[in-house]
């Protein structure tokens, strides 16, 4: 064993929880914008080392599940804390208001976080074993702690670790079979082999793990590489889309006085002509919530928009939407909507956003009466806050073919953005970024809203605020694109889809054979095992 090691395996007290938590923080160079993959290995290589050292908290397992937990904790909050920090941008964007409560948002959202990796460091204390196979024990249980996240409380699957693996080209196409978490198992299993270089008790023990997370990492790549083809896929005809990316900061965005300004900048950046050559759009885009004011309900702003698009052309734009007032009631609901507008100034279409942020499009209601009695409120400028769909349904866009519509972060769930129905030939994905100015945030919601194209075999059509705005083609190569922090339009054709991929499909039934079969094995290893035979040996114990 190397010292380095040793002494990780022995540490304690407060010496023990700094360690996690600084490998926790160097886990989040390996997330974009950074990409750092090594740094994968750097975070969990430790994280294996401090579980060893947990079998050595104490004589009881209690003993030894409450030091894993706390590792776990630990490490979560490094990770989150370093990976999460750009949601304090959001608390500045009306410091008058929000100021106060930026710790809560940069500390406190990554202190109920680590409670997800404690459970998984926890579960993976219960199948450990000395020996190669707590390296799957470490990737089933931190795996299966991830699902958790993305799914309890609402979920909130952001900077899984298989995003480490989902924004390189050729291993991101590993995620066409196995998804998001997926790629988390495997992310967790490569990253964390390398424990055994300074563990193993011999020479084939030392290297068998890493060896073999070298050449499955090879193997990934090299799946990636034959399956993106060397051409571009073909276009779909008739289609010309232009994206409009307004770069304006949140605080000018939500502020009614601005209404007229707004909507001039729009319709000025919109009717940029195009490159010489090239065919007029016939779809135009804008990002999420662009206007301070319900547009459906603005007649003066839908004929500016009906002067603009050219013949049968038609514009796609988020905008919040309010239904009809119920009897008794002085103004209906609220939606974060997309809306279809045809060249006539007539709304024809509509997607309400079903999965809303907690605390940002609305205010849970058991928490509702609390906040208001202290003069508190969502971050949304919305009486009462946002309703939420009750169904994902298509969205239909003359011209174009079925469409899988996702407002902000609904894009980051996997395997829940498609509607009910047949399957769709397109991803749409409005959102508004400039809460978190330039910072990393936006880059890591692109790279996962572009993970979505490998899983699902479709393209992905995005319009953003601030950026990113791109059109990417369902191996997830960027057709087209404009940065974070540009204003400006992007022309651009829209990729076909592809066959629906092996994850689209089955997903779910391969990661829940995957990890059930992972399960087994592990539980398998540690039964008891007797030999046949006078005295009968216990040869291994649970």
């Amino acid at each position: 064993m190397i010292p380095l090691a040793d002494r990780v395996i022995h540490a304690t007290g407060w010496r023990r929880w700094l360690v996690a938590f600084a490998a926790g923080a160097v886990g989040a160079l390996a997330m974009p914008p950074f990409g750092v993959l090594p740094a994968l290995a750097v975070s969990l290589t430790p994280a294996v080392w401090l579980l060893d050292g947990s079998m050595k908290a104490g004589p009881s397992r209690r003993s030894g599940l409450k030091a894993a937990a706390g590792i776990g904790w630990f490490w979560g909050f490094g990770y989150f804390v370093a990976g999460l920090w750009w949601l304090g941008a959001a608390f500045l964007v009306e410091a008058d208001q929000f100021a106060w409560a930026l710790p809560f948002g940069v500390l406190g959202l990554p202190a109920l976080l680590a409670f997800f990796p404690a459970f998984g460091f926890a579960l993976a204390r219960l199948l450990w074993l000395p020996d190669a196979s707590r390296i799957l024990a470490f990737a089933f249980a931190l795996t299966a702690s991830e699902w958790l996240r993305g799914h309890l409380f609402t979920g909130f699957p952001w900077n899984s670790p298989g995003m480490a693996l989902g924004q390189n080209l050729w291993l991101m196409q590993s995620a066409s079979l196995v998804g998001l978490y997926g790629l988390t198992f495997m992310a967790l299993a490569i990253g964390s082999a390398p424990a055994m270089l300074a563990t193993g008790h011999t020479r084939r023990e030392r290297w068998m793990a890493p060896g073999l997370a070298a050449a499955f990492l090879a193997a990934m790549a090299a799946f990636g590489a034959w399956r993106v083809p060397s051409e571009a896929v073909a276009n779909v005809d008739n289609v010309r889309l232009r994206i409009m990316q307004p770069n304006l900061p949140q605080d000018a965005k939500f502020n009614p006085r601005n209404r007229d300004a707004i909507m001039r900048r729009y319709l000025t950046i919109s009717a940029v002509p195009a490159a010489e050559g090239s065919a007029p759009a016939t779809h135009l885009i804008w990002p999420e919530s662009a206007f301070p004011f319900l547009l459906h309900r603005d007649p003066g702003s839908l004929a500016q928009i009906a002067t603009l698009l050219g013949p049968s052309s038609v514009l796609v734009t988020g905008a919040a939407r309010m239904g009809e007032p119920l009897p008794g009631e002085a103004v209906g609901k609220f939606f974060n909507a997309i809306q279809v507008i045809d060249d006539q100034g007539t709304v024809i279409g509509s997607y309400d956003k079903v999965h809303l942020v907690p605390f940002g499009e609305y205010v849970p209601k058991f928490l509702d009466a609390a906040i208001r009695a202290v003069g508190l409120r969502q971050f949304v400028h919305i009486p009462g806050g946002f309703e939420p769909s009750e169904s994902r349904a298509a969205l239909s866009i003359p011209g174009l073919p079925p469409v899988a519509a996702t407002i902000c972060y609904e894009a980051i769930f996997p395997g829940q953005i498609l509607p009910d129905g047949p399957r769709p030939n397109l991803i749409l994905n409005v959102t508004n970024d400039a809460w978190f100015g330039q910072t990393p945030g936006p880059y890591q919601h692109f790279a996962q809203a572009r993970l979505r194209a490998v899983e699902e075999g479709l393209p992905l059509v995005r319009a953003a605020n601030t950026g990113i705005s791109a059109v990417i083609d369902p191996f997830g190569r960027v057709v087209k694109s404009l940065p974070l922090g540009v204003e400006g339009a992007i022309d651009a054709p829209l990729p076909v889809e592809i066959s629906a991929t092996v994850y689209s499909q089955f997903g779910i039934f391969v990661l829940t054979a995957t990890l059930v079969i992972c399960l087994m094995a592990l539980v398998a290893r540690r039964r008891p095992r007797i030999i046949p035979g006078p005295g009968r040996t216990r040869v291994n114990a649970a």
